[in-house]
């Protein structure tokens, strides 16, 4: 039985860090949701809970609504992401093997809207002050010197093999084939299907230098770390701050390569092929109706982009559109983000439409367990705020000189199998950058 946790947040000098969050990524074992210098960083842990199977959201929310009614908290500052919080991390599938988590840290550092805080977290008996929780986070940067020390002409000289995972190639594009046979049936409109590589980098994983490569070249992502998952996703599953909820949905993607030799300005050619692409615009309207009808019992009011935009990421672009929503009470209640996650996951943007189809055919011809793969990851607090990305763009540290990285394309009736190969390199190029592979 887990104890009452006793948490104090104090602000934090801003100068202390004047390059924000990504300055803190200084270990291996870091817990992190990051984008733009602000958002938070953990260390150590003060409480953790792991759970499988269909009802792990549910159970999850139980288990942290109980932890924080009971916590004493004392908390100066008073705003999202301040008092307890947990970094999450969670399967894809209810059928998945890979366990669910929430983790509380010892240690919180915070970014948001210039201010910064520290939050100290404990199940132990003792005073809290503002100097033991500054001294324990000088303990926790201090104590792990060398992952804070990167030498980046050795970091980037390291040799590395790449191997194809569960499926070959070939065999992921008759996967394809088999996938778009089946949307012709008519049985389902659309299919997300997904394919891993396995890194070994001989030297061994610098999980803090990928997570700073991440911060630095994905501003416009969330960078999260979370217990070896480590990625910069583009896509929000939901973001709660008070009452109001906010989605980034993406469906449609774009390599900027495709765009080299070609006249006129880039953006231009992104609107041209993206949004005046029949497939790429009927994928997304897919993705953007699948997340509104899930959200809508949970909503008072609900807007979402007429036209999707595009957005600009180093390595593609794609179709995007933001939604908000007020949240409604239900028996009683603002619903808390893992409530929303439990109705919302898996959308059609990771998944495909219908759900339950496209999640069996997901299972037959991917022959893969995507554990936390394009699963919810990110953070809550004890107000019922908190980011929840889609798992994309990432990796999952298997072993210290091995991580394994995952990509997926929605498949849809005009899909080709060689350009969604083509597609998934592009996806695996933020890790593999990360990692200093070229591919």
């Amino acid at each position: 039985m887990t104890r009452t946790l006793r948490t104090l947040t104090v602000p934090l000098d801003g100068e202390s860090a004047p390059e924000g969050l990504p300055s803190y990524l200084v270990r291996d074992d870091v817990l992190c949701w990051t984008r733009r210098e602000a958002g938070l960083v953990g260390f150590g842990e003060a409480a953790r809970f792991t759970a499988t199977g269909p009802e792990r959201f549910l159970e999850a929310d139980i288990w942290w609504r109980h932890l924080v009614i009971e916590a004493d908290i004392t908390d100066h500052v008073e705003c999202p992401g301040t008092g307890p919080v947990a970094f999450g991390s969670f399967a894809f599938s209810k059928a998945s093997d890979h366990e669910s988590r929430l983790i509380v840290p010892e240690i919180v550092v915070g970014v948001r809207d210039g201010r910064a805080w520290l939050t100290q977290i404990t199940a132990d008996d003792g005073e809290l002050t503002e100097a033991g929780a500054v001294a324990a986070l000088k303990g926790w940067l201090e104590s792990d010197p060398a992952a804070a020390v990167v030498h980046p002409e050795v970091f980037h000289s390291t040799p590395a093999t790449l191997k194809t995972g569960s499926l070959s190639e070939e065999d992921w594009m008759d996967a394809v084939t088999a996938g778009v046979a089946e949307i012709r049936t008519g049985k389902l409109e659309k299919l997300v299907l997904a394919r891993d590589i396995v890194a070994t980098v001989p030297e061994g994983v610098n999980a803090a230098e990928v997570l700073r490569q991440l911060a630095g070249r994905y501003r416009e992502c969330w960078t999260y770390g979370v217990d070896g998952l480590v990625g910069a996703t583009p896509e929000m599953l939901i973001q709660v701050e008070g009452r109001t909820a906010q989605a980034r949905v993406l469906a449609g993607t774009l390599d900027r390569r495709d765009a080299v030799g070609e006249a006129g300005l880039p953006l231009d050619y992104a609107e041209r092929v993206l949004a005046g692409s029949e497939k790429q615009r009927h994928e997304h309207e897919i993705a953007i109706q699948s997340l509104t009808t899930q959200l809508a019992p949970f909503s008072e009011a609900m807007n979402a982009h007429d036209e999707p935009f595009i957005l600009e990421l180093p390595n593609v672009w794609h179709l995007a559109s933001d939604v908000k929503a007020e949240l409604a009470e239900v028996e009683g209640h603002v619903p808390t983000c893992l409530a929303l996650i439990n109705a919302l996951h898996p959308t059609a943007a990771v998944c495909g439409t219908p759900t339950q189809v496209a999640g069996a055919l997901i299972r037959q011809l991917e022959h893969l367990d995507r554990g936390p793969y394009a699963g919810p990851v990110g953070w809550l607090d004890a107000a019922g705020n908190g980011e929840w990305g889609i798992a994309l763009r990432g990796a999952v540290i298997e072993s210290p000189t091995t991580v394994r990285l995952y990509a997926g394309c929605g498949i849809v009736e005009g899909s080709q199998p060689e350009a969604e190969l083509a597609e998934t390199w592009a996806k695996f190029r933020p890790m593999l950058e990360s990692l200093g592979i070229s591919n």
